[in-house]
């Protein structure tokens, strides 16, 4: 199951990216809902706020290990139902960062296109949107759901 849904996020965010360089990318921005958000082509080479504009090869790295990471801890997690949150945010975070590589390597840069216009926040895309509505949902697990000693429990049994 985690596979096919992070195969149908992946389609999702990669066919709105490819709508966005076939419409956007010729007439650079168009108004979505007034005063809230415009749809607005950029060509992201960086990271969150621009961080390592260029460095192409360095993010491609750090995502990697961090999508490896996440796919280890995914593995490794025990298999109890009240777990089933934390999976579904390693998914999203996961299909997020796979969604951004394939930018990076096929076009050399990230298409971001959803822009705030009430109040100044880098323009983002659906990858983005999974990246942190997953990473909320991490926290939020992590603080509120996952017990050290389950966590013990694991790593006993794998010993």
């Amino acid at each position: 199951m985690p596979i096919i849904a992070v195969v149908i996020l992946l389609l999702l965010d990669q066919g709105t990216k490819l709508w966005a360089l076939a419409s956007l990318k010729p007439i650079h921005n168009m108004t979505l809902v007034e005063g809230f958000m415009d749809l607005t082509f950029v060509e992201n080479r960086g990271v969150a706020f621009g961080m390592f504009s260029g460095q192409r090869w360095f993010i491609l790295l750090l995502t990697g290990i961090i999508a490896v990471g996440l796919i280890w801890f995914y593995v490794t997690m025990p298999k109890k139902k009240e777990y089933f949150p934390l999976r579904v945010s390693l998914v999203l975070v996961l299909s997020g960062a796979i969604g951004n590589i394939i930018d990076r390597l096929f076009r050399g840069y990230v298409v971001d296109f959803f822009e705030f216009t009430f109040f100044e926040w880098p323009v983002f895309n659906v990858a983005d949107i999974y990246v942190v509505v997953g990473v909320i949902l991490l926290a939020l697990m992590i603080v509120f759901v996952v017990k050290d000693e389950d966590l013990e429990l694991k790593k006993k049994k794998d010993e």
